[in-house]
């Protein structure tokens, strides 16, 4: 059965963009990005929002200039119309729950999620996530952030299991987590 991760880039206090600021926050390094480069390949799952944001991204690169035209896309949407125009991408119009049980219980590929947060709180009440794995940047947009990230989400223990340390200060941690029934303490166990 494959493995679901999470993966998310965020500033320290939470945010995955802020206006005004490049990708990346304008620190990637070398060492992280060769690292991204080094990641196992993975069939990626996404919201409608995240397709037509990185699909658009790939049609101002243009052919050839696109790293993701190979690779495996999963596009879940009730607002989207077959056929996507980004390659390798499947639409997907039901339940993304049942849809990603399914891939897990029938696939062999890793699966990851690219942004989507409504898809991955979904996924992750569920029980569906495996790993949690975040790079947080040494960055905070208080005033300029877009979208807190774990705003809506369940309660979660994190156990973990890898960290690491990028040139320019970037934080790797990734965790196995534990979706909770409420705080500790309220007789509230894993669910």
């Amino acid at each position: 059965m494959p493995d679901l991760m999470v993966d998310f880039i965020t500033s320290l206090d939470g945010y995955g963009a802020a206006e005004g600021w490049p990708g990346f926050w304008g620190m990637e390094t070398p060492e992280y990005l060769n690292w991204l480069g080094e990641q196992p390949e993975h069939t990626h799952l996404m919201g409608a929002t995240t397709y037509r944001l990185m699909s658009g991204f790939a049609a101002e690169a243009g052919p050839g200039d696109d790293p993701m035209a190979a690779l495996e896309k999963v596009v879940f949407s009730s607002t989207l119309t077959a056929p996507l125009t980004w390659p390798n991408s499947t639409l997907v119009a039901t339940d993304p729950v049942e849809a990603v049980r399914a891939m897990k219980s029938i696939g062999t590929k890793p699966l990851a999620t690219l942004g989507s947060l409504m898809l991955v709180r979904s996924l992750l009440a569920a029980g569906l996530v495996d790993r949690f794995r975040v790079v947080v940047f040494p960055v905070v947009n208080g005033k300029t952030g877009r979208e807190r990230i774990y705003d809506g989400w369940p309660e979660v223990a994190l156990d973990l299991v890898e960290s690491r340390t990028f040139d320019g200060g970037m934080q790797l941690l990734a965790y196995a987590p534990r979706v909770l029934d409420g705080p500790p303490g309220e007789d509230s166990g894993a669910s």
